[in-house]
């Protein structure tokens, strides 16, 4: 018998491979959107297309101190969050009811564009220091589950 991980668990590896293109110094993170047991986007914290990756240009946060978790908006980089559901956008997909897989817990910045972008369910491995994200979450009725495996 031919032994096959959960869905659960497939979708989260993948989550971690894709983590894995990255270009972020500090943090790899990955996210898959998903709609009925299809991948319909990923994507990976880096910097903007055409922009310098954060590993040639350096991490502007660690030069400044800034911990994890507090002023996102210093930073070259987007979120694996954001670049899946933007990457959806671009090819016309709608995102309405899916769920998303992510190696972290969102951030705020990503609560926000998750909840706006109509996702049920977020499932994620690592935590993230950001307890307003949580809260913003579950205010939206979204579940939120932390993967063990």
């Amino acid at each position: 018998m031919v032994v096959r991980p959960s869905w659960e668990q497939y979708f989260m590896d993948i989550a971690e491979l894709v983590s894995s293109r990255s270009t972020c110094v500090r943090r790899q993170i990955g996210a898959v959107l998903i709609r009925d047991k299809q991948i319909i986007s990923t994507g990976y914290n880096g910097a903007p297309k055409g922009i310098g990756h954060c590993g040639d240009q350096g991490c502007l946060r660690t030069e400044l101190g800034i911990p994890s978790g507090e002023r996102h908006e210093i930073c070259r980089g987007v979120h694996a969050e954001q670049n899946a559901i933007i990457q959806a956008a671009l090819h016309g997909i709608n995102t309405e009811g899916t769920s998303l897989f992510c190696t972290h817990q969102p951030c705020t910045l990503c609560a926000k564009l998750i909840i706006n972008a109509g996702v049920r369910k977020v499932l994620f491995q690592g935590d993230y220091p950001d307890t307003l994200a949580k809260e913003l979450l579950l205010e939206a009725n979204i579940s939120l589950i932390r993967w063990d495996g």
